[in-house]
């Protein structure tokens, strides 16, 4: 793990090949530690997962230049709209030229298309993406665990699984990957401030995802998550029916 800005603790560490958390820890509710993590993906057209809200911009740009120019960005992906996922979205545009924003069908129609300096990739359902030397594969997610527009991001080659907001953790991330369980914490943190929809659908969305097998959970907010991920999910599902 590198520090790549000492006052923010803003740090970068590779938890698949060629994929790169980028953490910084922050304070809430007096003092209560969070996190925003965003996932820089290196491949011949670089995909950065998750801006980070707009105030976090700077550090967050320090991390992806201690990787690669993120000038070279082409693609600024995220889940759903909400500050810490595309707050600083056009921020990125204007030091990326070539970079296109990457988000759902849903999100391209009623925000982004409007919002974006310039018009959104918009996934549909299934669809896969080629950033050259490894793909990616949009799961449409409505209302799982919120959003109409929200969805998921696999890639195929590390079989990482872009999570978004599922497994969200406390605390500031101190550890960018780990193997023990995530699901206790990542539930005490849903109980005490329930944020999902809880849609008919989500035990079969979660089970969507589940096939695809993944093998490292990339969550928005504390560690990541490397093991048998379709069992993980699967153990979420059957916590969201209790």
């Amino acid at each position: 793990m590198a520090i790549t800005n000492s006052e923010s603790g803003t740090n970068v560490c590779e938890v698949a090949e060629g994929i790169w958390r980028i953490n910084t820890p922050v304070a809430i509710d007096g003092g209560m530690g969070f996190s925003f993590n965003q996932y820089l993906v290196q491949a011949d057209r670089p995909l950065l997962f998750h801006t980070g809200p707009r105030q976090l911009f700077p550090v967050v740009r320090e991390a992806v230049d201690h990787v690669m120019p993120a000038s070279q960005l082409h693609y600024i992906g995220f889940c759903h709209v909400e500050a810490d996922e595309c707050g600083a979205l056009n921020r990125w545009l204007q030091i990326a030229p070539n970079a296109v924003p990457l988000c759902s069908a849903v999100a391209a129609m009623t925000t982004i298309g409007d919002i974006a300096e310039r018009p959104p990739h918009a996934m549909a359902d299934g669809e896969v993406l080629d950033l050259g030397g490894r793909q990616v594969e949009w799961f449409d997610a409505p209302h799982v665990p919120h959003g109409w527009d929200n969805g998921f991001l696999f890639e195929r080659k590390t079989a990482t699984l872009f999570c978004g907001d599922l497994f969200t953790q406390g605390g500031g991330g101190a550890d960018a990957l780990i193997e023990t369980d995530i699901l206790e914490p990542s539930e005490g943190f849903r109980l005490a401030m329930d944020y999902y929809a809880h849609s008919p659908d989500t035990r079969l969305t979660l089970a969507r995802l589940a096939a695809a097998q993944p093998r490292t959970l990339a969550c928005m907010h504390g560690s990541a998550w490397r093991g048998d991920g379709a069992a993980l999910l699967m153990r979420l599902a059957d916590a969201l029916r209790a």
